[in-house]
Order: C-alpha cells, then sequence, then structure tokens
C-alpha cells in the first residue's frame, strides 16, 4: 500500500471524527479507494463508523452512492410500461419490527405496480429482507438477469444487495464484513442496479428524512417518500408507525421537498401495541407469521401495519390518489387472496429452481394451515 495515501486517508477519518463535514468528490474518493481495498481492513471501518458517528450530509450520501453505482453495481433496463418503485428501511431502527416492507411489497405488486427491489441480509436486526425472501422460497442468490425477468414478468424482482452477482468488486466483501449500520444502509440500499426513479425509503431517524429526500432528489429520483415512525419510550421505526406519529419528507415531481406528519387516527386506525408487531427473532416463526398476514389470517396491529406501509407504494406509483385510498386498497387486496397469489407467482419467477421454490412456499402454507400465528 501507498503510505502516502494511507496517511492521507487517516487525516480524512481525523476530520471526521472532528465532525468536519466532507464534499461530494472527497467521500466518494475515499469509498472508491475501500472498493478498491487500497487502505487497511481497520481505517476502511474507522471511515464508515466515523461518518456515521459524525452524522451524514446529503452530499456524503451521495458520493458513497456514486462510487457503488458506478464501480460496483451490474446494471441492468427492465422493460415495463410502469413506473419502477422500491421500498425498503434502512434498518438501525430502534424498534425491531417484523418485516413490514417486505409484506408491504408483494401487496402493492399484487395492486399493479412494478417493485425492483433492492435488499440485503440482516446487518443490525434480527431478519432482513433477503433473510425473508429466501425462507419464502424466492431465489435471493440468482443473477440480474433473473431478476430483471422476474420484474418484467411478476411485476416484483428483488436484487441482493450482498451478492456478488450484483455488487461484484466490493460492496458484498464490505457488507459480509460488518455487523452494524452505516451510511452504507442509506447509500448501499440506494444503488439499485435498475435505478428505479419512485421510491419509499424508511430511515432510522427523524434527523435523515430531509437530506435523504435531498439525496434523492440528486441522484434522479423523480417522486419519492422517506419516512420515520414514531413509538412509545422514544423509541422508532424505518416505517409508517401504528403505534404513533409518522414524520414524512416527501419529493415532488416539481422538486420541491414537503414534510408533514400523520397518525394512525388518520387512517380511521387506533393506535396498536408495540409487542403486536416486534420480531421474534425466529426465522421459521417470523415466516409463518407473514404468510399468516397475507393469506388473511390477522386482523390486528400486524395487519394494520403491513397495510398502512402498502399505502405509500400505492400513492407513490400513481395507483391510489390518497395514502388513505392505497390503505384501503391493501386491505381488499390481502383478503382477496391475491397478496398470496403474487407472492407465488413471483417464487415461481424468480428462481432458478422453480419447483423447488414453490414446494417450500407449499411446506408453508400448510404448516400454517390450522395454526395460530401470533
Amino acid at each position: 500500500m501507498d503510505e502516502n495515501r494511507v496517511k492521507n486517508f487517516g487525516a480524512v477519518i481525523s476530520r471526521l471524527i472532528s465532525k468536519e463535514n466532507l464534499n461530494h468528490e472527497e467521500v466518494k474518493d475515499c469509498f472508491c479507494q475501500i472498493m478498491r481495498n487500497e487502505q487497511p481492513d481497520l481505517q476502511q471501518g474507522a471511515f464508515m463508523a466515523a461518518l456515521t458517528a459524525k452524522g451524514e450530509t446529503a452530499p456524503e450520501i451521495a458520493g458513497v452512492w456514486e462510487a457503488i453505482y458506478e464501480q460496483d453495481t451490474v446494471r441492468v433496463k427492465p422493460l415495463v410500461n410502469k413506473p419502477l418503485v422500491d421500498n425498503c428501511g434502512t434498518g438501525m431502527d430502534s424498534l425491531k419490527t417484523f418485516n413490514i416492507s417486505t409484506a408491504a411489497s408483494i401487496v402493492a405488486a399484487a395492486g399493479g405496480v412494478v417493485l425492483a427491489k433492492h435488499g440485503a441480509r440482516a446487518l443490525s436486526g434480527s431478519l432482513g429482507t433477503i433473510d425473508m425472501l429466501e425462507s419464502l422460497g424466492v431465489d435471493v442468490e440468482t443473477d440480474v438477469e433473473t431478476v430483471r425477468r422476474s420484474i418484467e414478468m411478476a411485476g416484483i424482482g428483488i436484487f441482493n444487495g450482498m451478492s456478488a452477482k450484483v455488487h461484484p468488486q466490493a460492496l458484498f466483501r464490505i457488507l459480509s464484513q460488518i455487523r452494524f449500520g452505516t451510511t452504507l444502509n442509506i447509500a448501499g440500499s440506494l444503488a439499485n442496479p435498475a435505478l428505479p426513479r419512485y421510491a419509499v425509503r424508511g430511515v432510522y431517524s427523524a434527523e435523515l428524512l430531509q437530506p435523504v429526500a435531498e439525496v434523492m432528489r440528486e441522484i434522479g429520483y423523480k417522486k419519492a417518500l422517506v419516512i420515520y415512525g414514531s413509538a412509545p419510550g422514544g423509541r422508532g421505526m424505518d416505517e409508517l408507525s401504528v403505534l404513533g406519529e409518522s414524520r414524512i419528507a416527501e419529493l415532488g415531481e416539481d422538486g420541491q421537498i414537503i414534510k408533514y406528519s400523520l397518525s394512525p387516527a388518520d387512517f380511521g386506525l387506533k393506535p396498536g401495541r408495540a409487542e403486536d408487531i416486534l420480531t421474534s427473532g425466529d426465522k421459521q416463526r417470523e415466516t409463518l407469521r407473514l404468510l399468516h398476514i397475507l393469506s388473511g389470517g390477522e386482523n390486528g396491529a400486524a395487519f394494520n401495519a403491513v397495510c398502512l406501509n402498502a399505502a405509500p407504494v400505492f400513492y407513490i406509483a400513481g395507483e391510489a390518489d390518497s395514502l388513505q385510498q392505497g390503505y384501503t386498497k391493501a386491505a381488499e387486496i390481502i383478503r382477496s387472496g391475491a397478496a398470496i397469489a403474487k407472492l407465488r407467482q413471483w417464487v415461481q419467477t424468480q428462481n432458478a429452481n422453480p419447483q423447488a421454490g414453490l414446494a417450500r412456499l407449499d411446506s408453508l402454507l400448510a404448516e400454517l394451515d390450522g395454526t395460530k400465528v401470533s
């Protein structure tokens, strides 16, 4: 390694530790060095930890995103006649819920939204969206062309952000070595191979609402909702909350960002209990729980949470005129059986071995039949 480059990189880390902001190009250059493995492992980890601890600015997040997307992302362009939409959370939130956004995406796809998702295995939580979808039978280790075909044929697909088939040079290496939340929870999740221009993005802190919306505007998103939900005891979640107030930054097609708040009462709901939406951390139990909700077997806070978080996906895609209309649509889709049908189609389409994937899903549904899940 070049000793001067190592010293200069260390000087940048010192600036971050002193709470000094970097510009877009400085961050991009540093992260390119990390992706090329040109810095010692300790300095790579120190850079990400110092940037996260300081609190990222919009230009800093955009710099990391640009480095990943330009140098370490296998890109595809699905041929669809509707806007491509992504929905995901950053993780790192203090309230560890079940996989709400995963369920919400399936409901939204069943309602006509075309979703190009980009997710990862759990880093800071119990089960990431990749962990959950793998458990349901979706092939999450496949190549980007299979995901592209799934988006085109089933209206939904997911790129595995921790796969070398998606990010072949570095991101998979970096994510496989860390178990704490970093700027990559934001910037890495935005490095979607299909580059959708519409999205719902949950964040782990209300302070990130504005900067993340600004980053999304800077990198080319046309419409987006950035969401932070509150819960009793000062906790929060990267979802719309069924427990209390949610704060939203909405990026409009005119480039303006507006902020507002919503509560369960705005949807005719009473606040739920935190214990009804917390994850157990057990993969099999959580998989059955998700199927129970999608099958229409749940009518409580967990059901409401899924419908509430499918609502902004419908809204941002133009499939609902308001969030309230989106909520109603989501509830109707689940009760009609369309959500489970869409999941089955997804498992069959995004799979190198569709028979094995469907067998996995059918065995889960058989286990669910007649079993109470909570």
